[in-house]
């Protein structure tokens, strides 16, 4: 029904058209099976959940139940719960003038009641576009039983109606939602007293506002997002209330280095420049290293966690560092460099919590960091790989070489530009079809691998630069 000029517009023509209602979970389901069955994925675009939550997920959509996704931040819960909108009908009738998104089969509302009374088959329907479909809400200690569930609304009361009358309530996010999906982000924020009101939601289907007798089933797939009882000291799920939840997912960071990166490449916003951006596989993989190092690190809050967005931020950091240095020295293309990381710790510091008595050290403990990251990528990639051409240059030669973010790429390549393995390294590197800049980058982790080795002397000469 998806071509406007056919699709019924009144009661009568929808009876005719044989089209039928089936609650939110029973259309999850069908359309999850479908699905399955088809071979198509459920949630594209969510990477490192394959084997893990995304079955879970699955079982529980079949099971019909009411989720709790729990999590650190940054573990894409949001994410997810938004790309269960796309598992619903493209759209689905509501009644012309209900308030709920009203079944025209089966109103909830006391204002679809009342044109379907008055006007009986000729009922105007509108038809909702599954966007439509979601509500969301972010718990916050200010939230009230009248954001969530409604209320009575002193106007329409001004307006000559008795308090007795329904048509007084002013609806709340979740009976809006009616037919859909309503998510609440951060249910353990939500004052006790809050969360009470949501028992009828889960148990009952139906919602009660003030004082009035009235039972409104609602038709609902509530999902909610929760930090580890462990993290958070701000509130829980009361008892009653998690009871009521059917299933309970556990979300997790990316297990393999290769999701994280995939995650980073595909949520990166490049720097807007007419310089050409490349960062090459091996400084992503530093990054993803660096990210690892800090979800282990002891300095760190753990149960803060280190969300994946600290490693997006920092691949569109490093790419930033790598264009300024283009267009301040003229070069034609901008190549991430290991003297680009020290730029990366202005994203990194605002998005982890340190221990407390490691405060002040904070500098440090990332650079720290920073060197298991890029000791971690050379011994992966050039471990057993001759480099002694490298070290016989500085040994024998007495060669010195200047590295930073504003060092040119002909500084670093060029002491090296006829050595005879080169090619083989910058082969296992996984660059194939070398630039000036890419060379550069190269030989820039090589020196700091060597140095990290122990096989170079480096003197600082600034945050940024190192001799």
């Amino acid at each position: 029904m998806s071509d406007a000029a056919s699709r019924p517009s009144t009661l009568g023509e929808l009876r005719t058209s044989g089209w039928q209602d089936h609650p939110v979970k029973d259309e999850l389901r069908h359309n999850v099976i479908s699905r399955l069955r088809n071979g198509q994925p459920l949630f594209p675009g969510i990477v490192g959940f394959d084997g893990t939550v995304l079955p879970a997920l699955e079982r529980a959509i079949l099971a019909g139940h009411d989720i709790v996704l729990l999590g650190e931040r940054g573990q894409a819960k949001t994410r997810l719960i938004r790309g269960l909108v796309q598992l619903l009908d493209p759209e689905i009738p509501v009644v012309v003038g209900g308030e709920v998104n009203d079944s025209p089969y089966h109103p909830v509302s006391a204002a679809a009641a009342g044109v379907i009374a008055e006007m009986g088959e000729e009922t105007p329907i509108a038809w909702l576009p599954r966007e439509r479909r979601y509500g969301e809400k972010l718990a916050t200690p200010d939230t009230s039983v009248a954001d969530l569930i409604g209320d009575v609304d002193p106007i329409r009361v001004a307006e000559g109606r008795y308090l007795s009358d329904e048509l007084v309530i002013h609806y709340g996010l979740v009976p809006r939602t009616n037919r859909g999906i309503f998510s609440i982000n951060e249910l353990p924020d939500l004052p006790a007293r809050i969360q009470v009101s949501l028992f009828n939601v889960l148990e009952e289907r139906d919602v009660q506002i003030r004082g009035f007798q009235v039972r409104m089933p609602i038709d609902l797939l509530l999902v909610a997002t929760a930090n580890p009882e462990d993290y958070t000291n701000r509130g829980r799920i009361i008892t009653p209330l998690k009871d009521r939840f059917g299933s309970e997912i556990r979300t997790h960071y990316p297990l393999d280095p290769a999701d994280e990166i995939e995650i980073m490449e595909r949520e990166m916003r490049p720097p807007s420049s007419d310089v050409p951006v490349v960062v090459p596989e091996f400084m992503k993989e530093v990054l993803a290293a660096f990210t690892r190092a800090a979800r282990r690190s002891p300095h760190i809050n753990q149960r803060a966690g280190v969300s994946v967005r600290l490693s997006i931020a920092n691949l569109e950091t490093l790419a930033a560092s790598a264009v300024r240095r283009a267009i301040r020295l003229g070069e034609d293309e901008a190549v991430g460099r290991i003297s680009d990381l020290p730029a990366t710790l202005q994203s990194t510091a605002g998005r982890i919590e340190f221990e407390t008595f490691e405060e002040g050290r904070e500098d440090g403990i990332l650079g720290q960091l920073l060197g298991h990251a890029v000791l971690e990528v050379f011994v992966a990639r050039l471990q057993g790989h001759d480099l002694r051409w490298i070290v016989d240059r500085f040994e024998q030669d007495g060669l010195v070489v200047a590295s930073g973010d504003l060092v040119p790429a002909t500084d670093l390549a060029g002491p090296f530009a006829e050595a005879p393995g080169l090619t083989a390294m910058l082969h296992r590197l996984g660059v194939d079809r070398p630039s000036l800049g890419l060379t550069a980058s190269a030989i820039e982790l090589a020196l700091e691998g060597l140095h990290l080795s122990r096989r170079l002397n480096k003197t600082a000469a600034g945050r940024y630069s190192a001799v």
